[in-house]
C-alpha cells in the first residue's frame, strides 16, 4: 500500500503536474495537442516503409498482408513507447526538478505518477490511432480490445517501480542517463514488438522472453488484434512480480532521497 498511499493522498496534485507536463509538451506547436495523434501516424509510416515494403517482413501465422503486419508492428511500438518514455525520462526526473527537492514537505515520489501518467497519456492516444486504422482497414474492433487496459496494468506498475529505481540512482550517477537509452532502444529489438519470437534461432528465443516488454506485447496483440483473451494466469504472476518491483524501488527512493538535497 506504501507504492499508492501518496498518489491516493495528493491525486489532484499529480493530476495537475501531469496536465502541466503534456501542456508543456506541445506549448508553442502551431497543431498543439493534435501532435499527440499525428507522431503516432508519421510513426507507424515509417517503420511500415522500412519493415513492410522496402524489407518485405510478414508476421507468421498471419494472412501477410501489409495492413495487417503494420498493425501488428504497431501494438510492439505503443508498448515499448510507453515503457521507454518513462525510463529515458528517469534519470533525470530529480536532478531536473531541484526546486521541488529543496522543499521538505513536497512528496518527491509523486514525480514518477506524474511521468507516467504523462507517458499514458500518449499511450491512449497511440491507442486510439490503432483502433482506428483498425476499424478502417479491417471493418471491425473486437470486443476483447476492452482488455487491454487489463493487460497493460502490469506493466504500468512495473514501469512506476523501475522509474523510482532509475530516477533515485540518477542522482548520485548520472552516467545512467546515457545507458538507459542504449537499454531501451535494445529492449524495442530484443523483444517480440519487431521481431516474431517464433522466428529467432530457438538457443537465442531465452532473451526475447526475458524482455519484460515481450510477454505484454503478445498480450496486447491477442486482444487488440486477433480478439483472443489474454493469458489470466501470465498476467496474475506478471501483476506480483511487478508490485515487488514497485515495492522495492519506493523503498529505494524513499531511503536515497534523504541525500538528494546534499547532492543537488
Amino acid at each position: 500500500m506504501s507504492i499508492l498511499s501518496a498518489f491516493g493522498s495528493n491525486r489532484s496534485l499529480v493530476f495537475e503536474l501531469t496536465r502541466r507536463e503534456i501542456l508543456g509538451r506541445y506549448r508553442g506547436a502551431s497543431f498543439g495537442l493534435l501532435w499527440s495523434l499525428i507522431s503516432p501516424f508519421l510513426m507507424l509510416m515509417v517503420y511500415t516503409l522500412a519493415f513492410g515494403f522496402i524489407m518485405k517482413s510478414r508476421w507468421p501465422g498471419t494472412t501477410g498482408t501489409t495492413t495487417e503486419f503494420a498493425l501488428i508492428l504497431f501494438v510492439g511500438l505503443t508498448v515499448h513507447g510507453f515503457f521507454a518514455e518513462c525510463v529515458n525520462r528517469a534519470p533525470s526526473l530529480i536532478v531536473g526538478n531541484t526546486s521541488y527537492v529543496k522543499r521538505v514537505v513536497f512528496p518527491l515520489d509523486l514525480l514518477v505518477w506524474s511521468m507516467t501518467f504523462s507517458a499514458l497519456f500518449h499511450l491512449l492516444m497511440n491507442t486510439v490511432v490503432l483502433l482506428l486504422l483498425q476499424l478502417l482497414w479491417n471493418g471491425q474492433i473486437h470486443a476483447t480490445t476492452l482488455l487491454f487496459p487489463l493487460v497493460v496494468l502490469p506493466l504500468i506498475i512495473l514501469t512506476v517501480g523501475v522509474g523510482w529505481i532509475v530516477s533515485a540512482l540518477g542522482v548520485f550517477l548520472r552516467d545512467i542517463g546515457q545507458v538507459v537509452g542504449v537499454v531501451t532502444a535494445a529492449m524495442l529489438f530484443l523483444s517480440s514488438a519487431i521481431v516474431p519470437v517464433d522466428s529467432v534461432p530457438e538457443h537465442y528465443r531465452w532473451v526475447f522472453m526475458a524482455n519484460p516488454l515481450t510477454f505484454i506485447i503478445n498480450e496486447a496483440r491477442q486482444v487488440v488484434i486477433w480478439g483472443n483473451a489474454p493469458n489470466w494466469l501470465g498476467l496474475g504472476i506478471y501483476f506480483v512480480i511487478a508490485i515487488a518491483v514497485a515495492s522495492f524501488g519506493h523503498m529505494l527512493f524513499q531511503k536515497l532521497r534523504k541525500g538528494f538535497a546534499d547532492v543537488l
